[in-house]
């Protein structure tokens, strides 16, 4: 159908009156506004994006503080990923029908308070009740603040350039989480790494009633039977795989029950899900949402890209600490360059997109990207930071900010205003679950070299040490020890980094074979003003 929605008129009202607004004040009033808007969305985003791993930094201090056990520890991590990534079509859908602006805001209130009672936590389970309640926002938060900039911005430059800050935010995230965390624990202690959130969450959420649109409630067409199973589905997934991934003295976890159980319970859910879209009038997801070729193939190179990128960020910071002996706050600066290059490169690609069109940008950044992260498998423990891991990290980075502009436009481009809120949830998800694919499948390919190498290099050692007339002193041995480890750690995550570079080049492959838009297709892109069937 190619009538307007009675929510498209109603957000095209809303942005409509802002903008004469705006313009009666003076000329300059429409772009302050648009900047506070974008600011508004682009802080929240960032948020939501590094809270997935500015608590890794601060995690051997909640370890001490509250007694977490090795292995219970990792939940800490875990519960916000499992909550974060079971809930985000729910969040993207009841953005679309309860109201952007509303749940936008609901969600950056939750994640705020959820983030003060982590900061005042006691005991274990209070902590990760936190967690759960900081992912419960973020899936909130997440897709309704890119629908926005959607409903927001008019198409064309300004659209580009908003898509390009979120972009920057998106990926850039999980860097500047580690930067923050590494200034707070060194800085002040552990708990601020939740306390932070506060107060930029509460002007957020202030700013959000002024600078945001609203679009118009619509009651009565929630889908119930689809929001559990895909929310259950996709828990399922995320707990599986997060249980799955081989653990550092190389022991496999697949055949674990709870993994199989996980897993096959996600299989059930989410086909149960697949026909409940197919035959609901209201749909969770709306069949029409992944009928675009492009579109879908959009998600499923974000799904490449948050696999790849997630298990990148985990083995790069364990190897800077563990074996260049870097600490929290060294860890994290050893980032900024990266972020400093997304920033860039995802500007370019917002200037470019409108000239050259997405898939060019795509095809080279995948490409760019690929060989990075292959660059990046060469580290050594003897490499130095800027040949070892500068070079390949700049590289990488500019490989994705070029992606992540086009790949948010492609997703959104031609989604009726209804479907806009799940058009990017969608997007989430597969960053979300690719995070978890990766460090699962990651995770077993290195930790398994890992256990591997040392081994090997104990045993040669061992025979070594029969034929030799001097014994070692234990300086010596520890020495020994520690040289192994390194060199054990740097065989394990190169091998993990050729899988990565590997998953890179599948999102080259799907975009050669799966994105078709023309320039042309994403010059006027209204999601406002599409069809929404």
């Amino acid at each position: 159908m190619s009538a307007t929605s009675p929510d498209t008129g109603s957000a095209t009202r809303v942005v409509s009156k802002a903008a004469a607004s705006d313009a009666a004040a003076g000329s300059g009033a429409p772009s302050r506004r648009l900047g506070l808007a974008l600011a508004v969305i682009a802080t929240a985003q960032l948020m939501v994006v590094l809270d997935a791993t500015i608590v890794n930094v601060a995690l051997p201090h909640v370890q001490t503080a509250l007694g977490f056990s090795g292995t219970n520890l990792e939940w800490v991590v875990n519960a916000y990923a499992l909550a974060f990534g079971g809930l985000l079509l729910l969040g993207g859908r009841s953005g679309d029908l309860l109201g952007r602006r509303r749940i936008f805001i609901f969600g950056i209130l939750l994640f705020s308070l959820a983030s003060l009672l982590g900061g005042f936590a006691t005991g274990q389970a209070w902590l990760l009740g936190a967690r759960v309640l900081q992912g419960v926002g973020g899936a909130f938060a997440a897709p309704t603040a890119l629908s926005l900039i959607a409903v927001t911005f008019p198409g064309g430059p300004p659209r580009n350039r908003a898509m390009g800050v979120d972009a920057a935010m998106s990926v850039a995230g999980g860097a500047v989480g580690l930067i923050a965390g590494g200034l707070l624990v060194q800085y002040a202690n552990w708990r601020w790494v939740f306390f932070v959130n506060v107060p930029i969450g509460l002007l957020v959420a202030a700013l959000a009633t002024r600078v945001l649109p609203e679009s118009q409630r619509r009651r009565g067409a929630f889908d119930l039977p689809g929001a559990i199973t895909g929310s259950l589905g996709l828990a399922s997934l995320v707990y599986g795989l997060s249980s799955a991934a081989t653990s550092p003295n190389g022991v496999s976890h697949w055949g674990d029950t709870k993994v199989i159980v996980s897993l096959v319970a996600a299989v059930v859910l989410l086909v149960a899900f697949g026909f409940i879209e197919v035959r609901s009038k209201h749909a969770l997801v709306p069949m029409r949402v992944l009928r675009s070729r492009d579109r879908t193939g959009a998600y499923l190179i974000m799904l490449c890209v948050g696999t790849a990128l997630f298990g990148m960020f985990f083995f790069l910071t364990i190897f800077v600490k563990d074996v260049w002996g870097y600490s929290a706050l060294k860890t994290g600066l050893a980032y900024l360059p990266m972020v400093s290059m997304i920033m860039v490169a995802s500007a370019v690609a917002s200037q470019l997109v409108s000239r050259i069109g997405a898939r060019p940008l795509m095809l080279a950044g995948s490409a760019i990207a690929t060989g990075g992260m292959f660059w990046l498998s060469r580290i050594t423990e003897h490499s130095h930071y800027v040949s070892g891991l500068l070079g390949p990290m700049m590289v990488t980075a500019a490989g994705m900010g070029l992606i992540f502009v086009p790949l948010s436009l492609v997703a959104l481009a031609k989604v009726g205003n209804n479907d806009a809120g799940v058009a990017s949830s969608l997007l989430n998800t597969g960053q979300q679950i690719g995070g978890s694919i990766g460090l699962a499948i990651l995770g077993t390919v290195a930790w398994s070299a890992v256990a591997n190498s040392i081994h090997a290099q104990a045993a040669a050692a061992a025979a070594a040490a029969q034929h030799a007339t001097v014994h070692l002193s234990a300086a010596k041995q520890a020495a020994l020890q520690k040289a192994i480890s390194d060199h054990a750690l740097s065989v394990g995550f190169s091998k993990g980094y050729l899988v990565s570079a590997g998953i890179s080049l599948l999102a080259l492959i799907i975009t050669v074979v799966a994105i078709r838009v023309k320039r042309e297709d994403l010059a006027g892109v209204n999601p406002m003003a599409a069809p929404a069937d």
